[in-house]
């Protein structure tokens, strides 16, 4: 079905990430907004603008009913969704489909399949992708867990079936643990996702996080290699690079080859990133999970291999078969990614809305700013607090982070807090230049490093 408009049921930079890649492939762009979100650069942007509900989530983003409306009001006949919201929702994307619009993502059934995490495991074993020991679906009650928990070995991960983000995660070290934290994890996954099932998996205490992306049209996948992720807070990634440097070319190969056959298995269609897990004593590693959307650090994997990871989805979308064939996806260099996030982080990564009263954006070859702001802009306080994302390509890792460094030091966003700071300091830190990092590693680093306070705090002084 040809697309002729797009309705981008998001917002922040990946509304403008979207409109960049419409505006590339001559698609007009309808900016869906809260009544929060009509000074956002995507409204600016966008060929047209639709209010569709108040400034909380629940009745504007998460709508369905009103963003269907809004598609039906303006004449559009696709939908991006962006990450995160309705991204995952495979119900979402049943109604869109049903009312005669193209979703541009996966189709309903495959998010609906691969968004169950344990039903995605045990998909990854049919399609023979290593994953971590733990049980082969949901567990159902105590027993059950204690069961496979005692199969795998403690200490074991308690997750949540239809979670993302590290939400409904706990770590048990005993069978008392185990008893105490279901409850827990399963109240917490009901209340973010909907859903309370949980699934144990075994704990591996020097991981590293390693994620593959793919596009696929339905029939036919491809790779397009692997990014790293492991320096993370709070189980949400901070700074993302590609290629990961731990792997060798064996075990690219073999990890990527998994990938595209999962993917092939279950006729994925769109991008999708299938996550693993590294066990950096072992050599060893497993899938965890698939992310059925565009994820947050898809820019790296573009700076890599110079595909426009965005247009490439809305052109399958359209019905158009893969336009990139396996032998001519190589790997150029590498990149970085910082995630900037209006947060304090000298003082707890506190939250920090507000008035962008100047902006200096660093340029020159390599460098990209994916961003939301603007001077002037107002972030408002109601949604993620990710508004930019710094990425830097260079000949070999060394050199990107380098460059990185540099391109931080040209980066000035004044009047709101933002985590620039943490990222000057992890661009010069030693153990990050060798890359010895894993998903513990960042937190115990922060407490010892303490950062300097933002410039908002001695402005004040």
């Amino acid at each position: 079905m040809p697309v002729t408009k797009i309705l981008i049921a998001n917002r922040g930079e990946i509304a403008v990430r979207i409109i960049r890649a419409a505006q590339s492939l001559g698609i007009a762009t309808v900016q869906a907004v809260s009544k929060a979100d009509h000074g956002m650069l995507a409204a600016r942007l966008a060929d047209e603008v639709v209010e569709i509900g108040p400034a909380h989530a629940s009745k504007s983003y998460l709508s369905v009913e009103a963003l269907l409306k809004a598609a039906a009001d303006t004449g559009a006949d696709a939908v991006h969704p962006g990450y995160g919201f309705l991204s995952e929702n495979a119900g979402f994307a049943q109604a869109v489909e049903e009312r005669g619009l193209v979703f541009i993502g996966p189709k309903a059934e495959t998010i609906r399949l691969m968004g169950d995490k344990a039903t995605a495991r045990e998909m990854a074993m049919k399609a023979g992708v290593p994953t971590v020991p733990g049980s082969p679906g949901r567990v159902e009650g105590l027993q059950a867990a204690r069961d496979a928990a005692e199969e795998v070995g403690y200490p074991v991960m308690i997750k949540a079936s239809a979670g993302g983000g590290g939400r409904g995660i706990r770590v048990a070290h005993t069978p008392d643990e185990l008893a105490t934290l279901i409850p827990q994890a399963s109240a917490e996954a009901q209340s973010a996702f909907g859903d309370g099932g949980l699934y144990l998996e075994r704990f591996i205490g020097r991981a590293r996080h390693v994620e593959v992306q793919i596009m696929g049209d339905g029939t036919n996948a491809v790779h397009l290699y692997e990014r790293e992720c492991s320096l993370q807070r709070r189980r949400q990634k901070v700074w993302e690079e590609a290629p990961a440097a731990v792997l060798d070319a064996a075990t690219r190969e073999k990890l990527c080859a998994s990938a595209v056959a999962l993917a092939k298995s279950v006729g994925y269609r769109g991008a999708g990133t299938l996550e693993y897990l590294y066990d950096d004593e072992t050599g060893e590693f497993f899938f965890i999970e698939m992310n059925t959307r565009i994820q947050v650090e898809h820019p790296v994997t573009e700076m890599i291999t110079g595909v426009d990871l965005v247009a490439e989805m809305i052109r399958i979308a359209a019905g158009a078969p893969l336009s990139i064939r396996q032998q001519d996806v190589a790997i150029t260099g590498h990149a970085l990614e910082c995630r900037i996030n209006a947060e304090d982080a000298a003082k707890s990564f506190m939250p920090s809305p507000g008035v962008v009263s100047r902006l200096v954006v660093p340029d020159g070859d390599g460098i990209r700013f994916d961003t939301m702001l603007y001077e002037g802009y107002a972030v408002p306080p109601f949604y993620d607090s990710l508004v930019g994302k710094l990425i830097v390509h260079g000949a070999t890792r060394e050199a990107a982070i380098d460059a990185m460094a540099r391109a931080l030091d040209g980066l000035t966003v004044e009047g709101i807090a933002t985590t620039i700071p943490l990222h000057k300091a992890l661009a010069r830190d030693g153990e990050v230049a060798s890359g010895r990092v894993h998903t513990r590693w960042l937190e115990p680093w922060l407490e010892k490093n303490p950062l300097e306070a933002n410039p908002l705090d001695a402005a004040k002084a």
